[in-house]
């Protein structure tokens, strides 16, 4: 696909000071922010940046591949759309819109179970192309049926999430009202009337909800109703017991996603997994881990041949996708920086952002005088 962004808004960062100023605080806030401090949050990006990387001038050189094989599939970019929770609350209609981005550019994009749209609708948009990502349901008929319809959207990929044992303590959110149960405040509706274009799009979308979840859910729930049947339906915290029946479930390709030790990743090769993501859940988990650049190197020097790991948390740049890839990662994921892309810039959103990376990570590789992606690592200066 021709790569063309809109010049006004050349970097992520540009992207984030725009939404930040088209969407309600409390949305922004919901998107941007981390945990407790935001300790973990700053050290995500941080840290991934101080990963040097080595050119070869004098080096024979045929140009950048940013294609990359993952799962059978050939991607044109080592990067894909994370999964991000209530992607119509930050911006009306985005997880469609970055869903139709990421089938055009041919990259891969994960639904999320607490997100608000379908899995029947996204797997529509990406002709069967898209990820999902399954939160453990504490129903083990509500995880099998939401399994059997993500099979029959011929989702190639099934992504098990790992680090939501409790909800993360917010408190941007819980002052926002967006905790469980959440509630709109007149503080709330105030911030709504001050931005136009979003209330608007809003209404003609209609009130974002969880689609995917619509079938178990009772009807009529009002807010605090709603935040005791999410406590209710859902238990985050995994264990061999309850991985085990999803492996013999699934025929497709299963990733782990939000590894951050050996020992985890040892657990997901014996239980089958193909692959895993390291990240700390964009620092919005546990603000005493690590940064997500700093788990991912001893996983890869001791499974980097025995099962494809990726990573997220942190990455806001093409240069910050090399970095990644330089420290051993396969494949990279963004969450934050696509869903800036939507809520400055609409529908053009997300093909603004990936033309953006993409052109960011082709520099990178040129500069260094790196052909193919999974050559990034002769560059790393240690």
């Amino acid at each position: 696909m021709e790569i063309k962004y809109n010049s006004n808004y050349p970097s992520i960062d540009d992207l984030r000071k725009k939404a930040q100023k088209k969407i309600p605080r409390f949305a922004f806030e919901y998107l941007d922010g981390g945990c407790n401090e935001d300790v973990n949050l700053a050290k995500n990006t941080a840290e991934l940046r101080e990963v040097e990387l080595k050119p070869y001038y004098l080096n024979n050189y045929a140009g950048a591949d940013l294609r990359t094989e993952l799962f059978g599939h050939v991607y044109d970019a080592p990067f894909g759309i994370a999964p991000v929770g209530l992607q119509g609350l930050i911006f009306p209609n985005s997880p469609e819109i970055l869903a139709r981005a990421a089938f055009q550019h041919n990259i891969p994009f994960i639904l999320s179970t607490v997100t608000t749209s379908s899995i029947e609708r996204i797997s529509e948009l990406t002709e069967g192309r898209a990820w999902y990502q399954l939160y453990h349901p504490a129903e083990m008929s509500v995880r099998d049926s939401i399994i059997k319809r993500a099979a029959a959207a011929q989702c190639p990929v099934l992504v098990v999430l790992c680090d939501v044992p409790s909800f993360g303590y917010r408190p941007r959110d819980i002052r926002n009202g967006l905790a469980m149960p959440p509630k709109m405040t007149l503080k709330n509706i105030l911030q709504i009337m001050g931005k136009p274009e979003w209330a608007i799009k809003t209404l003609i979308h209609g009130i974002p909800g969880f689609e995917t979840l619509k079938p178990y859910m009772p009807k009529g729930l009002n807010m605090k109703q709603l935040g005791a049947f999410m406590n209710k339906t859902f238990s985050g915290r995994l264990n061999e017991e309850r991985i085990k029946p999803i492996r013999d479930m699934w025929k497709g390709k299963l990733v782990l996603k939000g590894v951050v030790s050996e020992e985890d990743t040892e657990m997901a090769l014996r239980l089958g997994f193909d692959g895993i993501i390291v990240s700390n859940h964009g620092g919005r988990q546990l603000d005493a881990g690590q940064s997500a650049i700093r788990s991912l190197p001893p996983i890869v020097e001791k499974y980097k041949d025995k099962l494809t790991i990726m990573m997220d948390s942190g990455i806001r740049s093409g240069p910050d996708v090399a970095r990644a890839l330089a420290c051993g990662a396969d494949f990279t994921f963004m969450g934050r920086s696509f869903m800036y892309g939507v809520a400055a810039l609409g529908n053009e959103g997300g093909n603004h952002t990936i033309s953006i990376l993409k052109t960011q990570l082709k520099q990178v590789m040129e500069q260094v005088c790196c052909t193919n992606v999974k050559d990034l690592p002769q560059h790393i200066i240690q």
